[in-house]
């Protein structure tokens, strides 16, 4: 298979590595595609040095002469949010299937126009929905698979983001939802997936609040910061700030990274990606609610915070004969700083068990070692491993998945400006179901505890 990559900030190594890597006998990068020179050249270097080949590169506005020099099989989208249903929908226009990161894109018009264009074409869209591997959560959905807590009634889904990952998306383009759809696009796309994934349903309707009250000037007020800057590079209270991001250093391997593929490139586009988390001008919550339907007769109440003291979540499901109740926690980390992101803490992880009748238990964790909890490497061999292995669980994603996972957050941005319930059904038309699992019959006779 002959791949092109259009977007070479943080993410987009994971996928180049592999290819030029561990799957260099079944799969040739042939192309790189990025706005920004300077990232372009860059990630052109990191593959000569790796393997002795210069890959061509492409300057953004000529992403069509690209896919019509070098004629790739697919096209891997890890660029801007606002800008994948663009390279998603071209590539498939041009003859080309698509890999693209989560989300798949950011609103309801552009998802449209993805649905729109992949049913015209016939091409095969990929969403790489990584924590759809982790064994912790793959563990869930074998668990819910079995029956062992009947059929689920209910679902309570929290997550957090601590104050070094979650203060991130304030510095970057995220903090912008015309950029990035806010967080409950972002980054609750893969939660909304999960859930979706979990019960073999998709989304019925929203209701969301949600607010930005923690990455806000005032805060930074009170922990006395009145001289900052308008970001970390040059801040006069860096020394005191414990939001300080120094993409300046290049005294370790992580650093010098980000160094290069930020601080150094800003010449060529004036991207910077180390702007302060308390700025005016940031316009995503950072504290968000919701209320889901979904088509099941499944009610989900969920949480998002950006600003806690740990990383990660407790979800929990209702089910007629019991309860699930699993505790994930997870390494902290900051994009494109070296570091493996989203890796298990493994004493802070765990799964219990609460029958109906019978003393709750704790059961063995499926783990896994690397990023997203172990999830990147089996998402990688299924996305470039000529013959992937079977996988009764259906983890892989396409379209319908990724729109699915997306119109719970869009319908929740809808349902926060106007105080209203959303139905998803009102934002797309044409969109079928995604491929679930089947689950056991689960509505045969309920035991009673013994009268004993």
């Amino acid at each position: 298979m002959r791949y092109a990559q259009v977007g070479l900030g943080g993410r987009h190594a994971m996928f180049r590595d592999a290819i030029i890597g561990e799957y260099s006998e079944h799969c040739e990068m042939v192309a790189m595609c990025d706005l920004n020179e300077g990232r372009l050249n860059l990630s052109i270097n990191q593959v000569a040095e790796k393997t002795g080949q210069r890959i061509p590169g492409f300057p953004a506005e000529d992403f069509d002469r690209m896919i019509g020099d070098t004629k790739p099989d697919c096209v891997i989208v890890t660029s801007r949010d606002s800008t994948h249903d663009h390279y998603i929908c071209r590539a498939m226009e041009l003859g080309c299937d698509v890999i693209t990161e989560k989300p798949m894109t950011i609103d309801e018009v552009r998802c449209q126009r993805i649905i729109d264009t992949q049913q015209a074409t016939g091409r095969k869209v990929t969403v790489t929905f990584n924590y759809r591997y982790s064994p912790p959560r793959t563990q869930i959905k074998d668990l819910l698979l079995s029956g062992i807590i009947g059929e689920v009634l209910s679902v309570d889904f929290h997550w957090m983001l601590n104050t070094r990952h979650g203060a991130d998306y304030f510095r970057r383009w995220h903090r912008n939802k015309a950029n990035s759809g806010g967080l409950m696009v972002h980054k609750a796309t893969h939660h909304f997936d999960m859930v979706n994934w979990w019960l073999s349903s998709v989304p019925d309707s929203v209701f969301a609040t949600g607010h930005r009250r923690f990455y806000i000037p005032e805060t930074a007020e009170r922990y006395g910061l009145s001289k900052r800057g308008e970001r970390c590079y040059g801040c006069p209270e860096a020394d005191r700030c414990p939001f300080f991001l120094d993409i300046g250093q290049s005294n370790t391997k992580a650093s010098k990274n980000m160094k290069a593929v930020y601080l150094d490139c800003e010449k060529y586009d004036g991207y910077e990606r180390d702007r302060c988390v308390f700025s005016d001008e940031i316009d995503i919550e950072d504290s968000m609610n919701l209320v889901v339907s979904y088509r099941n007769g499944v009610k989900m109440a969920y949480s998002l915070n950006a600003f806690s003291p740990w990383e990660g979540h407790v979800v929990s499901f209702n089910g007629t004969r019991g309860r699930i109740e699993h505790k994930c926690e997870e390494k902290v980390y900051i994009n494109a700083d070296g570091t493996v992101p989203g890796a298990l803490v493994r004493e802070g992880t765990w799964t219990r068990i609460y029958p109906h009748w019978e003393p709750a238990y704790e059961i063995d964790l499926w783990t896994g070692e690397g990023g997203h909890g172990g999830g990147d490497a089996p998402l990688l061999d299924i996305l470039f491993n000529p013959v992937p292995p079977d996988d009764k669980y259906l983890r892989g994603a396409d379209q319908r998945a990724g729109a699915w996972s997306i119109l719970t957050g869009v319908a929740a941005n809808h349902s926060m400006a106007t105080g209203r319930v959303i139905r998803i059904d009102d934002l797309v038309s044409g969109l079928d179901l995604p491929d679930y699992p089947e689950g056991p019959d689960t509505g045969g006779p309920l035991p009673l505890p013994d009268a004993g």
